[in-house]
Formats: structure tokens, sequence, C-alpha cells
């Protein structure tokens, strides 16, 4: 990939994936605006905060938006993360973040790469290992377990949010499950943004018994191939620095970083 290529890239990230925003907004979900920023309530564990740009805003204009939002999560008792991007201006908006008690967490990468190549493969998996697409929840909730297992974390949000947004539109997400008999071993769930060429991927843990035998890379191909489907022409990924040489690997090119910056009160 040449510079050019990679800030086309990342012009179109901005411009058609940002801000971040459910499309359609599933019930009990609120979005809010202040500003260049927008407020995502009731969706996960948090808020959520995203934006395109944020408009030119520094100094004490910019802190005054960030404490806006400190006091607001504050006041209702909850998280909230602040997705920032390694391209975001103004450059000191991460200390600004830091400063009002926002606290980093694991940065990943932003990769995009073409759909058409990776979509005319075949998912090539481990014997005994299939791909099956999911809608019910008892298939959720074993996705959640074995996120559990794999993060030792809790994720029991992750079942909820997954099968409201399958309710409020069914052809906006697809869900896959690699098993193998009756065990989870891996899953990941691909998004179809309206008025986008993108399709998004996520998740994608794997359990640690199972990696390095080609199930992340057939869960991308397989979801590739449902991109295309729908006509669609550009994968997104926010990659793990695990999950990143394999997507590079694929095609893939990085074009920023992210890095969740979360406030708990």
């Amino acid at each position: 990939m040449t510079d050019l290529d990679v800030t086309t890239l990342r012009a179109a990230y901005d411009t058609q994936l940002r801000p971040e925003l459910p499309d359609p907004v599933p019930a009990g979900v609120t979005v809010e605006q202040d500003g260049p920023l927008y407020r995502v309530l009731g969706l996960g564990r948090g808020g959520f905060l995203t934006y395109r740009d944020l408009g030119g805003l520094t100094g004490a204009a910019l802190d005054e938006l960030i404490a806006r939002q400190v006091e607001l999560f504050r006041r209702r008792g909850e998280q909230v993360e602040w997705k920032l991007t390694g391209h975001d201006e103004p450059a000191d908006l991460a200390d600004r973040l830091r400063v009002a008690g926002f606290v980093p967490e694991e940065q990943e990468s932003v990769v995009i790469g073409p759909v058409a190549p990776l979509a005319a493969a075949l998912p090539v998996l481990p014997e005994g290992v299939r791909l099956r697409e999911v809608t019910a929840r008892a298939d959720l909730d074993r996705i959640v377990a074995m996120e559990e297992e794999v993060w030792q974390a809790d994720r029991s949000h992750l079942g909820a949010v997954l099968e409201r947004e399958m309710a409020t539109d069914p052809q906006s997400i697809t869900i896959v499950v690699a098993e193998a008999d009756e065990t989870v071993v891996s899953a990941g769930w691909v998004r179809y943004p309206p008025g986008t060429g993108f399709a998004t991927l996520w998740g994608g843990s794997t359990l640690p018994r199972w990696r390095r035998r080609g199930i992340y890379r057939a869960l991308v191909v397989h979801r590739a191939r449902l991109a295309a489907q729908r006509d669609r022409t550009l994968l997104q990924v926010d990659a793990s620095d695990d999950s990143r040489p394999i997507l590079e690997r694929l095609g893939l090119v990085a074009v920023t970083t992210t890095t969740p910056y979360v406030y708990t009160p």
C-alpha cells in the first residue's frame, strides 16, 4: 500500500464510519448530541462517546465539553468510553482526557482492506471444526461463555446487546460461530453499516487451545464472502496486536489506531 492508499482509506473511514452510531437505533438505546460529540446511552454496560471530528475545539472549550460528559455520567453512576483515534485533533486530546479522569485501555489498530480478494477464497478449517451462522439466544449465551473463558472477565452484557441488535434489524448483522462438536471455539460477527461501502468485523476471540489453526482466518474469509453478497467493497476491523498480523497477511492495512478512554465514576 502507498501512503496515498492509506490516506484514502483513512478518509473513507472518517467520512463513512464515523461517528460510530447504531443505525437503526435499538429499543432502549438513546443517542444525544452535544456539539460535535454524540452520546450513546443504553447500549452495553455504560455510555459511548463518538464523533467524526471535534469541529476544531481546543483549550477551555474542549475541556468544558469533556467535563460535561464526566458530570453527566457521574450523575448517572455509569462508566463511559470515549473512542479516541490516533489522528484525532487536537494533538493534546489524550492528555486532556487523562486530566479529566479518563483512563486509556489497550490500543488497537484500525485496519482496512478490499473485500473482493478474500471473498474469492474459501474458508479453510481444521478437521472437526465447522462454521455456523446463529440467531438463537442460546447460541449467543454460548458465545458469551467462550468470551468469558478467553478474557477471564464479565461479558454477560454481550448476549443481550447482540440479541437486541438482531431484533432491531436482522439484516444489519450476521453472527458466526466456529464449533468443535458442541463447543464454541471462536466467534465473530459482521455488521453492514447502511449507506456505506463497508462491512465491519467484530469478535474473533478464540479459545487458547484452538489458536494457530487457521480458525480466525476462516472466520474473516467467511464474513468477507457475506460482505460481498451485500455489495460491500471494504472491510474494517479494530484489530488487536494478535489479530493485526493475520489481517495484514490477508491484505488489510493499518490506517490509524483506536484507544478506548474510559471514565468510571
